[in-house]
Order: C-alpha cells, then sequence, then structure tokens
C-alpha cells in the first residue's frame, strides 16, 4: 500500500510508525501540512495515488480541517473528519456515548458563570470542570469547596478563549487511583494499560505510572460499544 502520514511534528511515536510502515514493504508518503495549502478541489500536498491517510498532526483544528478536506477529495483518511469533530470536543463526546447507551459520568454544560455555579453546587463538592477541547489532562480543576469554584470560574470568564466560556462539569468519579486506557482499530483492542497515581490526575503526562492491563468481557464490549458511538477509527 502507499500510506500518507499527515503530520506538523516528527516525533518519537511518528519515527516509530513510520520505521514499521517501511519494515512492512509500504511505500509512505510524509505530508507536512504547515507547508501545504488546502483548495475546495485541490491540494500542494502529493495525495492522488495515496491508498489512505494516517492523521498524525499534533495540532486538533489542522487535523479537523485537513482531514474534512482529504475527505472532500475523496481520500480514505484514518480518522474520518465525522470521528474526530466528535471526539475533539468533551461535550460532542459525552453525548455520543450518552446516546449509545455508554456507562457516561454526569456531566451538564452551561454557558454563564451564574449557570456553570449552579451546576457545580447541584453536584456537590468535590466536582470536576474540564476545558471542552484540549487532552493531556491540561485545565482541569478538581473544585472542592465554593470559594474555589466561584475563583475559578471567574478566570475562565475573564481570561479565557472563548470555548472556556462552555463550562464543562462532571460528577467526580473515584477511580480509585488508576484508570484504563485501551487502544483500539474500528472496536478491536490492540493494547491496553492502567494509569495509577497519588494525584487525583492519572495521565500518562501528569507522571502516572502505567502498567500493562487484560481486558475482560465487560471491558472488551465497553471498548466495542464506545467505538461505534463515535464512529470507528483508530481510538
Amino acid at each position: 500500500m502507499k500510506v500518507g502520514i499527515l503530520y506538523s511534528r516528527i516525533r518519537k511515536d511518528e519515527k516509530l510508525l513510520l520505521e514499521e510502515l517501511r519494515d512492512r514493504d509500504h511505500e509512505v508518503e510524509k505530508i507536512d501540512v504547515r507547508k501545504e495549502r488546502f483548495g475546495l478541489d485541490s491540494t500542494t500536498a502529493a495525495v492522488d495515488d495515496l491508498d489512505i491517510v494516517v492523521d498524525r498532526c499534533l495540532s486538533t483544528s489542522r487535523s479537523l480541517y485537513a482531514t474534512r478536506f482529504l475527505d472532500s477529495y475523496g481520500v480514505p483518511v484514518i480518522n474520518a473528519p465525522e470521528t474526530g469533530e466528535v471526539c475533539a470536543d468533551k461535550a460532542k463526546n459525552s453525548l455520543a456515548l450518552a446516546e449509545a447507551d455508554v456507562p457516561t459520568p454526569a456531566t451538564e454544560v452551561a454557558f454563564t458563570t451564574e449557570a456553570a455555579l449552579e451546576a457545580i453546587e447541584s453536584f456537590g463538592y468535590p466536582c470536576v470542570l474540564k476545558p471542552v477541547t484540549g487532552s493531556w489532562g491540561r485545565l482541569m480543576a478538581k473544585i472542592d469547596s465554593r470559594n474555589a469554584a466561584e475563583a475559578i470560574l471567574e478566570h475562565k470568564e475573564t481570561l479565557g478563549h472563548y470555548e472556556h466560556k462552555v463550562f464543562y462539569v462532571q460528577e467526580f468519579v473515584d477511580k480509585p487511583g488508576r484508570d484504563i486506557r485501551v487502544l483500539a482499530v474500528d472496536g478491536e483492542p490492540v493494547a491496553a494499560m492502567t494509569r495509577s497515581s497519588d494525584h487525583w490526575l492519572t495521565n500518562a503526562a501528569k507522571g502516572g505510572e502505567t502498567k500493562s492491563f487484560d481486558l475482560d468481557d465487560r471491558a472488551l464490549e465497553l471498548v466495542e460499544r464506545a467505538s461505534d458511538a463515535v464512529g470507528g477509527g483508530l481510538l
């Protein structure tokens, strides 16, 4: 196959992926989105004879727009732009999971600090306030009191990007001390790990300790249902 790799920076992850693809005798076309232009009918990127494109952009906005344009040209993309749009937005993601009856933390969205404070008070303390976009555990707040809630909401209202004016509030889930991360292709797991930490944030990017995890039947079912809910792909 001829595989396109859409990227904005080649990290260790991309180097390993490129090495594996070439070891398997696939022809690889690297596409640096920082250097390409995407028009309504065509692009400067060499995509005409590609069998598939794998999106590895670091920037969410670049991913969403570049994959949408490639899809419009009829170029198969992983992940599809529809899946990317759902997974890039926590509110859309929560709705998709809830509509598919995938167990999901209780969640409310508000658009003013007053309504957000009411949502927080209805959940009780602690609860969690998250940005609707972003990953790696950034800008997450575990709120333990009304004073903390008022201060954080004021900061978001005054300093935040417009997306931070969408207040996404969730119940606090006692995991306890670890969560499970699964990598799946169209709902079929290919790797799984736990991420453990004494801190309430267990993200590996925040120092969480990782360990391999064997999925039981319940976990396998949830992975498949969650994958279907957001449109499938590499998740």
